[in-house]
């Protein structure tokens, strides 16, 4: 992989594009090679949640491609990374993956990372979840992906949305043995879960 550990992220077109957002500046802050696949879907939500551009948004990552681009690098296993991130992830390319019927390069991307058995991610917003929703979650759990809705942790005292919004992004390059500052953790940061012996 380079000098630097690699992680690639979909930002599909769920609501949260901010999860996405705030994923890809952790990840250059922490100094990992991000690889950004916004879906069109991405970018309209993109414009009613936040005051960010798609121009923007991709120049957070250190690489972007076009969600039509199935030759790009991150659709190949040769390709090497730490995995995939999706955050947000809607249940259209949560289905995608699970049958394997890849119609872009988030999907595609995906479904090479579950290949490879490298670790797959997805923050699936959607709430409530029928009968169909979770039958999909247990089929891609059982593949080998992570299921992440981005729950807030209320133990952490968040004091903001921004708060609630880091701590779960936070958890989440957890997964991929990132350990990202403002993540706070239960037994060393927060007074109510700390040990004596804890120090950090």
């Amino acid at each position: 992989m380079g000098d630097k550990p690699r992680l690639i992220v979909g930002v599909s077109g769920a609501s949260g594009s901010v999860y996405g957002i705030r994923a890809l500046q952790a990840l250059r802050e922490l100094g990992v090679d991000s690889h950004l696949i916004a879906s069109k879907a991405a970018e309209m939500t993109l414009g009613y949640e936040t005051d960010l551009t798609p121009a923007g948004l991709k120049d957070l990552a250190d690489h972007a491609y076009k969600p039509s681009d199935v030759g790009a690098p991150p659709a190949s296993g040769s390709f090497r990374s730490l995995g995939m991130l999706i955050a947000p992830c809607s249940v259209r390319t949560m289905s995608e993956i699970a049958t394997g019927v890849t119609s872009g390069l988030i999907s595609r991307a995906a479904d090479v990372t579950l290949k490879e058995r490298r670790r797959l991610v997805l923050m699936v917003r959607e709430t409530p979840f029928h009968l169909g929703h979770l039958r999909t979650m247990t089929q891609l759990a059982e593949m080998g992906a992570v299921i992440m809705p981005p729950l807030p942790a209320f133990y952490a005292k968040p004091e903001s949305l921004a708060d609630m919004v880091d701590q779960t992004v936070g958890r989440a390059l957890d997964l991929f043995g990132l350990d990202w500052k403002p993540t706070r953790r239960w037994g060393e940061d927060l007074e109510s879960g700390r040990r004596p012996s804890a120090r950090r």
